[in-house]
């Protein structure tokens, strides 16, 4: 598929990640639905008349489902790029004195990274499944894991389990999706300068880009943007998890 002329759902494309992609679409004649709890800065709305921010719960299925049906207003949809998520919880399985973690923390964490993933594609994929074919396919989806998928650090379990569910799900439902001609990848970032990184301090995040083979620095948004588009528009990449980390393996730490 080409994104021009298109409309593509972009989740949480409020900040980080999926704003820069939102702009690259609008950049490359896309029309974009933004769907994300906040658009704090105002930056969806400073993109133009192609892009339309609508607040959604990514979890709600009612919330997406009235979002998607606005979306359609401006055409079928036929692309998804979704990045919507949070970060871990940062604990530790057992504390210093010996105690368990805390469950309800570790289910928050799985139930808006995957759980999320799962109902906004599975919401996008009915929309899309109804297209008229073109190019050969009904639509793209691209889905956000993260390395911690396979090199998660002490304290991230919630996060890593539920990063790896996103890549594990994949392959899965780009076989399951190939009957109605949609196709889906996934993108693992590494470290990346987005808000969730900006709270760190700046020995933590220089620290973090000294730690990367090379280039090192710190991964920019337009560099996911680039990527996810490629990956709607170049119809025979399908079921890959591609990692975008500048050759990084996270330490234990």
């Amino acid at each position: 598929m080409r994104v021009a002329g298109t409309t593509v759902v972009v989740s949480g494309g409020g900040s980080g990640l999926g704003l820069a992609t939102a702009q690259r679409l609008v950049e490359q004649g896309a029309r974009v639905v933004v769907i994300d709890l906040a658009d704090p800065e105002g930056a969806v709305a400073r993109l133009g008349a192609a892009a339309h921010f609508l607040p959604t719960d990514v979890t709600d299925a009612e919330a997406v489902d009235a979002a998607l049906d606005v979306a359609e207003q401006d055409g079928p949809i036929r692309g998804l790029v979704h990045t919507a998520g949070r970060g871990g919880d940062r604990l530790r399985i057992l504390d210093k004195q010996g105690r368990p973690a805390d469950i309800a923390s570790f289910n928050e964490v799985v139930r808006i990274n995957l759980g999320g993933t799962y109902n906004v594609l599975r919401l996008v994929a009915a929309r899309m499944a109804r297209n008229e074919l073109a190019e050969g396919e009904r639509g793209a989806c691209v889905l956000t894991a993260s390395v911690a998928a396979f090199d998660g650090q002490i304290g991230q379990t919630a996060y890593t389990a539920s990063k790896a569910a996103v890549a594990g799900i994949t392959l899965v439902a780009a076989r399951d999706l190939a009957s109605v001609g949609i196709r889906v990848n996934t993108i693992a970032p590494g470290t990346f300068a987005t808000p969730m990184l900006a709270r760190l301090r700046d020995d933590i995040r220089q620290g973090l880009a000294d730690s990367v083979p090379y280039p090192k620095r710190l991964g920019e948004p337009p560099e996911y943007a680039q990527l996810a588009i490629a990956l709607l528009e170049n119809t025979y990449i399908n079921g890959e998890t591609i990692r975008l980390d500048g050759g990084i393996r996270m330490a234990p730490r």
